[in-house]
């Protein structure tokens, strides 16, 4: 007779945390799941019993129609305010106007991702590789309007054209901190099951990535999409993002004409009178930062299914290995 405490082990990763694996009694586990926390939290796909597969295969093709069609349209309104924001860039700060950057899409493959500058050139000169962050000092001020009202992002249209990207999908991730976040994050790697998208369930639900713990919440939204990804899903993602993109224009010019904060108040104060005005300056999420078995063999056979090119440090094409060769 089965054990009635039998766990599914697709899912038992994300049902239990990982400091409690250790507690769980060897008769609780599923066939072919191992005790150990560390294989719980770096190896999920031993575990697995099948891999997260779209549940509605028929809709892909044309999902992949309905990309094109729409991106072609949004593309040709948007134009206009596209150019305008380029000339911005261009004028107000050193450096291209367009930022090209390598990210990891559908089945690992890289692709060249594009979007207008929004920060100072050459900004990662000095860290490396770091995430953004809430008040980045890095922003320039035109970058800045930008962001707060994402055609930053419009570019990628492109990359919907071009077959990189969908309108809806998982964010795409830098290869850099792919690498770890596969290493560290069960199911990471199911995300990139389907292609990326501009917007997505993750985008509109949880705020950017600050840490692992962050990341592993929107895994959790990217696996349900990547399950579940139907046409009802995706017209109710394009239309709470139309929804959300107009609050934030309508947000960003109500603030011409709103009073300032008490914030704002403050640190005008200090300035007026020439005090110095302590302010908490948020810390880079780096490569380093995220915590993993640099030393291990294993984890470094991960890190080179995502190559980097030695002499200038960026991320050469290629693609994941098989999870039947990888794992």
């Amino acid at each position: 007779m089965p054990n009635s405490r039998s766990v599914d082990a697709r899912n038992y990763n994300l049902r239990r945390p990982v400091h409690l694996a250790q507690t769980v009694a060897e008769e609780e586990l599923p066939e072919g799941a191992v005790s150990s926390p560390r294989q719980f939290a770096t190896s999920p796909k031993k575990n697995d019993a099948s891999p997260v597969t779209p549940g509605f295969l028929w809709y892909l093709p044309l999902k992949r129609c309905g990309d094109v069609g729409l991106a072609l349209a949004l593309l040709i309104v948007s134009a206009p305010v596209v150019l305008v924001a380029a000339l911005l860039v261009k004028l107000t700060s050193r450096g291209p106007a367009l930022y090209r950057q390598m990210r990891v899409g559908l089945d690992g493959r890289h692709f060249v991702l594009l979007k207008l500058r929004t920060m100072r050139h050459n900004a990662e000169a000095d860290t490396g590789p770091v995430w953004s962050t809430e008040n980045d000092g890095r922003v320039t001020t035109v970058g800045s309007l930008l962001r707060r009202t994402h055609i930053d992002e419009f570019p990628q249209l492109f990359n919907v054209l071009r077959g990189e990207m969908s309108l809806v999908g998982p964010r795409p991730e830098r290869p850099e901190f792919v690498a770890k976040l596969d290493w560290e994050v069960p199911y990471y790697r199911e995300r990139l099951k389907v292609r990326p998208g501009i917007t997505g369930l993750a985008q509109l639900r949880l705020r950017a990535d600050t840490s692992l713990e962050s990341v592993r919440q929107k895994v959790v939204n990217d696996v349900y999409y990547v399950r579940h990804v139907n046409p009802a899903l995706d017209g109710k993602l394009l239309i709470m993002t139309a929804w959300r993109l107009l609050n934030e224009f309508f947000c960003f010019f109500w603030n011409f004409f709103a009073l300032p904060d008490p914030g704002e108040v403050e640190r005008g104060f200090h300035r007026a009178v020439g005090l110095a005005y302590a302010e908490a300056v948020p810390a880079h999420v780096t490569l380093a930062s995220i915590s993993g078995g640099d030393n291990d063999e294993e984890f470094r056979a991960r890190v080179a299914e995502f190559p980097m090119d030695e002499a200038t440090g960026s991320s050469r094409p290629g693609r994941l290995r098989s999870d039947a060769a990888g794992r």
